[in-house]
């Protein structure tokens, strides 16, 4: 599945960004950043180092809901971008087998 930008319009992008910061400023997120893990790799961040991801991007459609929103570090939230889950477990299985072949 490819990425097709103008799915979501700039307004909505606009509103759901608006509902993930003050997600941010909950409770909830802190939580979620208090054990300062990466919810993709499992490495310990710290808290500081920490991004909300949205597991369903929303330039794919995906929402600022709680159910859609992990703590992630910065090195897989940028490696991650736009896939959705199902594209993302594919990159990593072909990371994994590349280094299986080094």
């Amino acid at each position: 599945m490819s990425f097709e930008p103008g799915i979501v319009s700039e307004e909505e992008l606009g509103r759901e960004k608006e509902k993930a910061r003050r997600l941010r400023r909950t409770q909830w997120w802190l939580n979620k950043i208090q054990k300062e893990v990466c919810y993709y790799c499992h490495q310990k961040v710290g808290r500081k180092n920490l991004t909300m991801d949205h597991v369903v991007p929303l330039s794919r459609g995906g929402k600022s809901k709680k159910g859609n929103i992990v703590p992630a570090c910065k090195e897989c939230n940028n490696k991650k971008k736009y896939m959705l889950p199902l594209e993302w477990e594919e990159y990593l299985k072909s990371l994994a087998e590349r280094s299986v072949d080094l």
